[in-house]
């Protein structure tokens, strides 16, 4: 198979969103970042950015979902999947290009971890006072404790991301990834915290992880008291292969961690997808994620505990009633937490600009400028084109997007 010609079909496959709705939309910027170099003077001083800037207190502006992307071949530890370095593999292996892509590293032969760190440095500087939270990635683990790397789609060891931001404090933080089902889970837990973890991350359906099993239990006793919250994925899941539970990724099961009372971070908010009402017994009928993850925002018992990350939710894919909803409801706002799920910003055919302005989200007037400026910095690109989104007269607040507090807080502060 020729190179180009698999490289226009694989993000059908590859980023599971040709819809037809979503296929009118999918060249507004091509299929590759052009990676271009910082951003020019025209666009960094422009006045939509600057408006975006205004009231943001920069030094609590904390991306509070960030991948750390690499192949391993720079003494990093990470291990991707045999299925994503070939062709008989066409959906992983286009994962692979795309997200390398996005991440500006696609180029660097022998040196690509070093490349997509270089990368978000660079990003970063024209971003002066913000950080990320680099995610790290564990293994799947099997139900005896035994890491199952044939279903995992990649390895992304805590060592690593936490060396990573101790290397480069002034532009990240990171959050821990700790399979449950790890006989040592609990000391990972402890040890993440006392290295500087602020979080911890799971992808439940990619990663076998049942968040609502009994034996879940001592591991969300040790999460409340280390104050480490949960960012974990909900709803559908289409970037990352592994186990492919995806009842696991049903934002209901996440009750047994709030219940524990650990802060749960539903990431996306968990906008994509079906799954199953359990309120009405284990056959309730199917409807969408996010409705269930509203229900469970009215709470009243997870008031202050339960919180969504934003990160994805512009996308092509997302974009639509949950993200109205998300910018409507002030009543939400103090429970946000911002996030770009980077590299994905740079994945060019997920966002169109366009189709924000064509559902009344975005005046059309800021389409060129963000189009622009995405093909130099996608965080910046992400943070600009959030805080101009408009929704019933409201907007997305400065709060939103100033997360340090909610991961520097002790487990008895409230987010005001």
């Amino acid at each position: 198979m020729k190179r180009r010609s698999f490289l226009t079909w694989g993000p059908v496959a590859a980023l599971g969103i040709a819809s037809l709705a979503a296929w009118r939309y999918w060249p507004e910027q091509g299929f590759w970042n052009p990676c271009l170099a910082p951003l020019p003077r025209r666009l960094a001083t422009h006045e939509l950015v600057e408006a975006a800037w205004s009231g943001i207190d920069t030094a609590q502006v904390w991306d509070a979902h960030a991948h750390l992307v690499g192949t391993g071949d720079g003494d990093s530890g990470i291990f991707v999947n045999p299925g994503m370095l070939s062709l008989a593999s066409p959906a992983q292996y286009a994962r692979r290009l795309f997200f390398l892509n996005a991440g500006c590293a696609h180029d660097a032969r022998e040196s690509v971890d070093r490349a997509y760190v270089e990368r978000l440095h660079n990003l970063l500087d024209g971003m002066p006072g913000t950080k990320l939270m680099l995610l790290a990635f564990d293994r799947t683990h099997d139900e005896r404790g035994e890491a199952d790397l044939g279903h995992t789609a990649f390895y992304v060891p805590n060592a690593y991301a936490r060396d990573v931001a101790r290397a480069h404090s002034q532009y990240f933080e990171w959050a821990a990834s700790v399979h449950p089902h790890a006989r040592d889970a609990v000391e990972q837990l402890e040890k993440a915290k006392r290295d500087g973890a602020r979080a911890v991350k799971w992808l439940p359906a990619a990663m076998g992880i049942d968040p609502a099993s009994s034996r879940m239990q001592k591991y969300y006793e040790a999460m409340k008291t280390l104050d480490l919250p949960l960012i974990s994925h909900a709803g559908e899941e289409r970037a990352v292969l592994g186990r492919d539970a995806h009842d696991y990724g049903n934002p209901l099961r996440l009750r047994r961690a709030l219940d524990a009372g650990v802060r749960v971070v539903v990431a996306h908010c968990a906008s994509m997808g079906s799954d199953r009402d359990l309120d009405q017994g284990p056959h309730g009928p199917y409807v969408d994620s996010f409705l269930l993850f509203t229900r469970m925002m009215y709470e009243q018992r997870f008031q202050n505990l339960l919180f969504g990350d934003i990160s994805a939710m512009t996308q092509i894919n997302r974009a639509g009633p949950a993200l109205k909803r998300v910018i409507e409801d002030e009543s939400w706002h103090a429970r946000l937490l911002n996030g770009t799920d980077y590299p994905l910003p740079g994945v060019m055919p997920l966002f169109s600009v366009r189709h924000l302005v064509s559902i009344g989200l975005l005046p059309g007037s800021s389409s060129g400028i963000l189009t622009d400026i995405r093909r130099h910095n996608p965080l910046l690109f992400d943070f600009v084109l959030k805080r101009a989104l408009r929704s019933g007269g409201r907007r997305l607040p400065a709060g939103v997007f100033e997360t340090r507090a909610f991961f520097m807080r002790s487990s008895t502060h409230v987010r005001q």
